[in-house]
């Protein structure tokens, strides 16, 4: 028998083929991982998203939606949804570029401020799935991740 799939007691069974479907189990982890990440970014008043966003504009802006968007890999139509809240809030502004045609997202003091308040509420979170999932299952998670990014990558090109 196969040690794949009769491993030790407290191991799991690797299958021989792929069962179920990759998409559905991939989106039931993300929306574990989000959950955990909202709740803890959530004490400040941000979403996990919103958090992400305003952490690109602090460390890249002033920046062109366009550029914005694909660094954070959205369409412009979600960035622009994306967007509003963070305005509206005042921790993000949109003003005049180099040109009568462009815009740049800018990060306002304030966004900076709430940036800074959220991030450490995203260290709790951080360790706190390090902690249940282990450092060692996390490391390999990000390398399995960067593996299958860079092979659809390949696949695509």
């Amino acid at each position: 028998m196969s040690p794949a799939l009769h491993p030790e007691p407290g191991k799991t069974a690797i299958a021989a083929r792929p069962q179920g479907c990759t998409n559905l189990k991939l989106r039931q982890l993300m929306r574990r991982v989000a959950q955990h990440y909202d709740a803890e970014v959530g004490q400040v008043g941000l979403k996990g998203t919103q958090y992400s966003l305003l952490s690109h504009v602090v460390k890249r802006g002033p920046i062109r939606p366009v550029d914005l968007a694909a660094g954070m890999n959205v369409d412009a139509s979600t960035l622009s949804r994306n967007l509003k809240p963070l305005i509206a809030a005042g921790w993000l502004t949109l003003e005049a570029g180099a040109d009568a045609r462009s815009r740049l997202v800018h990060a306002t003091d304030a966004g900076r401020e709430k940036r800074a308040e959220a991030q450490r509420r995203w260290r709790v979170a951080q360790e706190g799935i390090n902690a249940t999932l282990g450092p060692q299952r996390v490391i390999a998670l990000h390398a399995l991740i960067d593996e299958a990014m860079q092979a659809l990558d390949d696949a695509q090109a």
